[in-house]
């Protein structure tokens, strides 16, 4: 078997194509997930807490040798992760709780009584003609 027809073969797989599709379509879930979360989440969240920003926050270690740069810990960017995974997090579940609510609507609308079985069909048949000669 050829190089290039085995890469066919693998290329045009059903999984392949399916991994395909998903990685693209979450891609761009993701980037409506982070618009939800940078422009309609945290802005009021951001005026609710007067715009503080977490990222500013840090703690300078004095150097222990002549020349040498300060070592810094900015512990305020790793708030600022904690906090925007946290509120992406939320959102996400908001979403996801959104969708299965709407699901569950839609299976719980009553589908048709199912068909009699033939046997009480012939039976009310029966039932109905005996009525009938009475």
């Amino acid at each position: 078997m050829s190089f290039v027809k085995e890469f066919r073969e693998f290329a045009v797989k059903g999984n392949v194509v399916d991994m395909a599709v998903g990685i693209i379509i979450g891609a761009a879930f993701g980037k409506i997930v982070s618009s939800l979360v940078s422009d309609v989440v945290t802005p009021p969240l951001g005026y609710i807490i007067g715009g503080v920003d977490f990222t500013k926050l840090a703690v300078t270690l004095p150097s222990l040798t002549e020349g040498a740069e300060p070592v810094t810990i900015r512990y305020g960017v790793f708030l600022q992760a904690t906090f925007d995974f946290i509120i992406v997090a939320l959102a996400i579940f908001m979403l996801v709780k959104l969708i299965n609510r709407l699901r569950r609507a839609e299976e719980a609308k009553p589908a048709a009584p199912p068909a009699p079985p033939r046997q009480e069909v012939l039976l009310e048949e029966i039932r109905d003609l005996l009525k009938q000669q009475r």
